[in-house]
Order: C-alpha cells, then sequence, then structure tokens
C-alpha cells in the first residue's frame, strides 16, 4: 500500500488509522469536518473535497459516524422514535458514506488491487439482532451495508480488482461510545485500527461486497 485517504481522520479510529499507516510508511491524506472542513452530509462539501484530490489511492476508508446525534441517544422501545433521529442517522450514517463512494470512485485504480471500506457496526445485521432496540442507529448501519453491497456488484465490472468493504471495529473507546463504557469492553482506538489494518491486508477482490468484523469474520447481512 502506498496512498491512503482516511475521511473522519479527526475521530479516534479515524486518528489511530492515519498513524498507524504512517508508521508503515503509507501516504496518508486525512480529511474531517472538524480538521478541513468536510461535510459527508453535504454533497458540495464532499464533491469539492475530493474533486480537489489526485489518485490513486490504494486504500479510502471512511471512518465518520456517530450513534447519538442532536441530543437523541438510542431508542429503547418504539416509544422513542422520531422522524428526525431517523433523518439524522441516516444522513450521516449511510448517506454520508455513499456520497464519499459516489465522489471516490475516480480515485481508485482501474487495474490495480484497491479497497473502499466503511465503519458499519455490528448492530446493523438484521440476522444477529436478538434484542431490539436502536431503531435508528441499526437501520442506518443496515442501509449503509445495502449500499455498499450494491455498490460492490457494480464497480466489479469497472474495478475487477477493487473491494468494497464494510468492516465492524468492535466497540472502541473514543467520544462516540463514551456513554457506554461502564457496559461493554472496550478496546483502545491504537488497537482498533492495527486489528482493521490487519484484515484490510488480507483482503482481495473476491471479497468484495462482504461484511467483516475486526477479526476479520464475515458477519451476516
Amino acid at each position: 500500500m502506498k496512498q491512503a485517504l482516511i475521511i473522519g481522520s479527526s475521530g479516534g479510529i479515524g486518528s489511530a488509522l492515519c498513524a498507524a499507516l504512517a508508521a508503515r510508511g503509507v501516504a496518508v491524506t486525512g480529511v474531517s469536518r472538524s480538521h478541513t472542513g468536510l461535510d459527508v452530509t453535504d454533497e458540495a462539501s464532499v464533491e469539492r473535497h475530493l474533486g480537489a484530490m489526485q489518485g490513486p489511492f490504494d486504500l479510502i476508508l471512511v471512518a465518520t459516524g456517530a450513534l447519538s446525534l442532536n441530543g437523541a441517544r438510542p431508542e429503547k422501545s418504539l416509544r422513542a422514535l422520531s422522524a428526525q433521529a431517523l433523518a439524522d442517522q441516516f444522513a450521516l450514517n449511510a448517506t454520508g458514506p455513499a456520497l464519499v463512494l459516489k465522489h471516490a470512485v475516480r480515485l481508485l485504480p482501474r487495474r490495480a488491487p484497491a479497497v473502499f471500506a466503511a465503519l458499519s457496526a455490528r448492530v446493523g445485521s438484521i440476522t444477529d439482532n436478538r434484542l431490539g432496540g436502536w431503531y435508528s442507529y441499526r437501520a442506518s448501519k443496515s442501509a449503509l451495508n445495502q449500499i455498499l453491497h450494491g455498490a460492490a456488484i457494480e464497480l466489479k465490472r469497472s474495478h475487477p480488482e477493487l473491494a468494497v468493504v464494510a468492516l465492524h471495529p468492535g466497540t472502541v473507546g473514543t467520544a462516540f461510545t463514551a456513554d457506554y463504557a461502564e457496559h461493554t469492553l472496550m478496546v483502545p482506538p491504537v488497537e482498533a485500527a492495527e486489528n482493521l489494518l490487519r484484515v484490510i491486508a488480507g483482503l482481495d477482490a473476491s471479497d468484495t461486497g462482504k461484511f467483516y468484523d475486526w477479526q476479520g469474520r464475515v458477519i451476516p447481512w
């Protein structure tokens, strides 16, 4: 790997990924809302930022996302569901990565191995949902998975050596999960980044369109 682009480079996982890649000698380009003004929910912003870049990138990884937005916490029941919470979650967790992929295609090599990945979540798996709740977040990650799976099918025709995948990083100790630290075993961002890069290093075109956890195991849709 020579060049990598990390979307959401100011976040806990994104910044750890940038550091881990740089330590490997990879030329890393990092963009985020707080550092460079990229707003993945605004297509004009995505087009402007990615349109100014020159590829090809061997890896493009979208590390943006949020569990709680605008004061709305994950729903414990249908009574807590709101249209605004659903819209906010979809905008950031599904529409945002989709817009990045739309405008990043030209930055990916057509005839060389490459990976486009976005951070998803195990709770986005419909098959694995045994607890219910968390409607907005679950649904937005399920939508992201469907977008990536569909894009993998389309791009296999134009980019035969590309792997488009969803990645579950595990529960990582960042600001994203700070409110849940007492209830779940967390891994540090540095460890999560190493785990993700280990999975990415083992991918090839035959893995496109799949959903992997941090150990490289396939998660059911």
